[in-house]
């Protein structure tokens, strides 16, 4: 009896279509009487033949005598015990084995994955494995083990998890192992109680499945989609099958028919590819009914098209957009940016006459085996070139002297490492992980650099920081994306490009409100992690309820006291901050352009040739030596006097307006409004102050508007006492961290 037999729901090929289509590597080939044959003493049981057959096909010199130890041991210490099911319980360690045989996993993960349930269920120790089998198997069923005692579901003890999850990420071998013991499980849960059917696959469908997608393990993930499909939702699933049935049942073909045509194209292209028929899962037919409703016999699967190299893949792509009709939308390219599980591969679609669309999937024959076994396919990850033997410790899984050459790194389960690492406490921990889990779509955005950055479906320029920088990332004071300035709750898009603007303190602090706006466990974790490390700063109200007060004279904002909170918070709701309502204006607005030039103290002189004539210096656009200028008469015997520049000179012409000449006089000094633009963030006007007092300016007013969109504008009355220094006040003031624009006053239509 085969183990699907145990389980009716179990998904299995569909009669008719196997003969038209190949298949996907097929996992459910493992029979019982295969199994159970007899064994002599100087040559392989017949039992793990199967085992040996499919790892020799992905890897020809494997040493079988580990196989051969571990088989013996295994089938010793589960004699006598027997499965729900009936069969003897040695039939789950040899499927589990087969299942990574065929996915292409290297001799030391099938030793172990033999004898991974030893340890917990028989009288076999971890020592004892270690001393017969070496540290490296012995470390892979310890962490399997410690896997076996981890309760996954809603009510999971956070910290267990934690622990038993991170055991794993040292080595993805564990939890390839964990993966194939949970499909072989799902495969016979039949024998089961519905309720426990349908607790245990919302588990899978919840932790594992997601698990599998960012291992890169699609031909397990497939599986246990549809074995999860059939158990939660039989009604759909019985639907599904059927329509998978009577398109198998159809004498036309039109995925066989474009196969061919494919084919021809590449043959006279001189392009030696092999093309098959990839049939959709159950799940996957199910979810493109749902989209499309009918469906037509080109949406029951996909073309592949595998080549020797990579070049070939483009020119494949060339010559079915030259041949055939492109769908240019469908295209993606996955080779030049590869997902975050390592797929790689080019997606198109082309359109027959009668409007059906066939998807086409171009990669190579490695690109192929890596899509379908992910990591499995990786072999020992802590291998060094130069010495295969190389083994991880039995306390850490890695080598102390070797970096990891798993190319996952630093993908997803690397970075698992760090957010556990990072994480205050398991409940934070956990719950960033299965919000993480929940995510199934990734995007990749850009730097300016050139290097490229996946985030998951959503990200914001908070989870772009927080990627790039790590706990750096809390002195980022804004971003540009594609170009233009954004704030960081910006939600970014595939193919962006990110610029993140980052400040020099190095004590700089998150902004709270930036847990809005983060989706990823990196960002999030370090946010919480730096909350929770430090103390709330008082409110307004708690500050008035003790006795204290909330605001700030002009004196302490030019030292740079009263800026508890910081100006980077939410675009929606703008954070509590340094605005004209909570440190006052600074000093009461200058009205320089109601008082004649010459009766302020200080200002530059100038002349006009018009006697009795008062000359007055416009406030839309504050001329100081050495601007070239112009003026204007207006009432009252007034002069006034703006740059040549100014969008006032070109208005007054405009209407006939006469000008009159004008000149500066013989004083150096000059006072001048300046606008600053700026990302808001702690300490920024003490900066901005220090900066201007060291280029001998003296601060007649101040307006600090308060924050939108995370930016902050502030505008500047200052005395100088030599109009020659105000392109050095200027260039001061745009270096200082979080300051992006300084400009003179300049209104244009005024």
């Amino acid at each position: 009896m085969s183990a699907e037999a145990t389980n009716p729901a179990t998904p299995g090929p569909v009669a008719g279509a196997a003969a038209r289509w190949r298949a996907r590597i097929d996992l459910r080939r493992l029979g019982r009487a295969a199994l159970l044959g007899p064994a002599a003493r100087d040559r392989l049981p017949d039992a793990i033949g199967h085992v040996a057959e499919a790892h020799r096909a992905h890897h020809p010199d494997a040493d079988l005598e580990p196989l051969r130890r571990a088989w013996v041991l295994a089938e010793s210490s589960h004699r006598g015990q027997m499965r729900k099911s009936g069969e003897p319980y040695i039939t789950h360690p040899l499927a589990v084995t087969l299942i990574l045989a065929e996915l292409g996993a290297e001799t030391t993960t099938l030793t172990a994955s033999l004898l991974h349930d030893t340890v917990e269920d028989t009288e076999v120790t971890l020592d004892q494995v270690g001393r017969e089998f070496g540290a490296e198997v012995r470390f892979l069923v310890d962490g399997v083990t410690k896997l076996e005692k981890v309760d996954y579901g809603a009510a999971a003890e956070p910290e267990t998890f934690r622990k038993m999850l991170v055991a794993t990420g040292n080595d993805v071998r564990v939890m390839s192992i964990k993966l194939a013991d949970r499909l072989h499980n799902m495969r016979t849960l039949g024998v089961m109680r519905p309720e426990k059917q349908a607790r245990i696959a919302k588990v899978t469908r919840d932790v594992l499945i997601p698990l599998a997608e960012r291992l890169g393990v699609q031909a397990l993930k497939t599986e246990l989609e549809d074995l999860v499909f059939a158990i939660l939702h039989p009604e759909e699933y019985e639907h599904t099958r059927e329509l998978i049935v009577d398109n198998a049942s159809r004498a036309d073909d039109p995925l066989a028919e474009i196969a061919d045509e494919v084919r021809s194209v590449l043959r006279e292209a001189g392009i030696p590819a092999e093309v098959v028929i990839r049939p959709r899962h159950f799940v996957s037919v199910h979810r493109v009914a749902r989209k499309r409703g009918r469906l037509r016999g080109a949406d029951f699967g996909r073309l592949l098209v595998l080549v020797g190299e990579d070049a070939d893949c483009y020119g494949v792509l060339g010559e079915l957009h030259t041949c055939l009709t492109p769908v240019v939308s469908e295209f993606k390219d996955f080779i030049a940016v590869p997902k975050f599980n390592l797929y790689q591969s080019l997606h198109t679609a082309v359109a027959r006459g009668d409007g059906q669309v066939v998807e086409v999937l171009i990669r190579t024959h490695q690109m192929h085996k890596v899509a379908e076994a992910g990591v499995v396919a990786l072999g020992n990850p802590y291998a060094s070139p130069s010495d295969p033997a190389e083994v991880p410790s039995a306390s850490t899984g890695a080598g102390t002297d070797e970096e990891r050459v798993d190319p996952t790194r630093p993908g997803w389960l690397s970075r698992l490492l760090d957010w556990q690492a990072a994480a205050p406490d398991a409940d934070t921990f956990w719950s960033t992980l299965r919000e993480d889990l929940a995510q199934d779509r990734e995007i990749t955005v850009f730097r300016p650099d050139g290097g490229t950055l996946g985030l998951p479906e959503g990200a914001t320029c908070v989870d772009a920081a927080y990627a790039q920088y790590g706990e750096d990332a809390h002195a980022c004071l804004g971003a540009r994306v594609n170009g233009r300035l954004a704030t960081l709750s910006t939600v970014l898009k595939d193919g962006d490009t990110v610029q993140l603007l980052m400040g020099q303190d190095p004590a700089a602090e998150p902004s709270k409100e930036w847990l809005e706006h983060a989706h990823t466990p990196a960002a999030r974790i370090a946010i919480q992690r730096w909350i929770a490390t430090h103390p709330t700063p008082e409110t307004p109200e708690e500050i008035a309820e003790r006795g204290g007060t909330a605001g700030a004279t002009t004196e302490d904002v030019q030292a740079g006291r009263g800026q508890a909170h910081p100006f980077r918070g939410s675009a929606a709701e703008p954070p509590v901050a340094d605005t004209p309502d909570s440190v006052g204006r600074m000093i009461a607005e200058s009205q320089a352009s109601d008082a004649p030039a010459a009766d302020r103290p200080g200002a530059a002189v100038a002349l006009v040739d018009q006697p009795g004539a008062t000359v007055r210096l416009a406030g839309c656009c504050t001329p100081v030596p050495p601007d070239e200028i112009t003026g204007f008469a207006v009432r009252g015997g007034v002069v006034t006097v703006h740059r040549v520049e100014c969008a006032a000179v070109a208005q007054m012409k405009s209407v006939g307006r006469a000008e009159v000449g004008v000149r500066w006089g013989d004083t150096a000094g000059c006072r001048v409004t300046l606008f600053a633009e700026s990302f808001g963030r702690p300490h920024l006007l003490a900066d901005l102050t220090e900066a201007m007092a060291g280029e001998g300016a003296e601060i007649v007013s101040a307006t600090v508007e308060p924050p939108s969109q995370q930016r902050v504008r502030h505008t500047y009355t200052v005395q100088l006492p030599d109009a020659a220094r105000l392109p050095s006040l200027m260039r001061a003031m745009r270096n200082v961290a979080g300051v992006y624009d300084v400009s003179r006053a300049q209104t244009p239509g005024a």
